[in-house]
């Protein structure tokens, strides 16, 4: 089941249980699918696409989390993680910092490189393999820390 069946899906099971945070929080993804179906590509939605909408929602998110948290305005931090909760049922499972070093790890010897400035034939690969399991910063930081031998 594609994305957009699992939220129309999930869509109807909310109205029905009447739980407004869920309906309003799957309503603006199915709004961000819309738009993006709208663009008028000349091809379907894949899978990648979808992952591109989640994570640009999951990361709002998390933005808007830090900005209440630094305001003080701690009902709306509660409303935003509720929110990012139930956009994450939608993405893939999260890795570990572990799990994606080790991954990382993988793909720098693939690729041969040893220094910083081979950093270009890695980043491509790492965000690619990750994308969605783990936040892109912190692959950034995990490349770096890797080219740079502090582990």
């Amino acid at each position: 089941m594609g994305l957009t069946q699992r939220i129309n899906e999930d869509l109807k099971t909310a109205m029905k249980s009447g739980n407004k945070l869920r309906l309003e929080t799957l309503r603006m993804l199915r709004a961000q699918i819309i738009e993006f179906e709208k663009k008028g590509l000349d091809r379907a939605m894949n899978e990648d696409d979808e992952m591109s909408i989640l994570i640009s929602a999951a990361k709002k998110r998390k933005e808007a989390i830090e900005h209440f948290q630094n305001a003080g305005r701690m009902e709306l931090v509660e409303q935003e993680t509720k929110e990012l909760e139930i956009i994450s049922e939608y993405m893939p499972k999260q890795l570990s910092r572990e799990e994606a070093e080790n991954i990382v790890s993988t793909i720098i010897q693939q690729s041969g490189a040893v220094s910083m400035k081979e950093m270009g034939k890695v980043m491509p690969v790492a965000m690619r393999e990750l994308k969605g399991r783990i936040d892109s910063k912190v692959i950034s930081e995990i490349v770096k820390q890797k080219l740079e031998g502090r582990s």
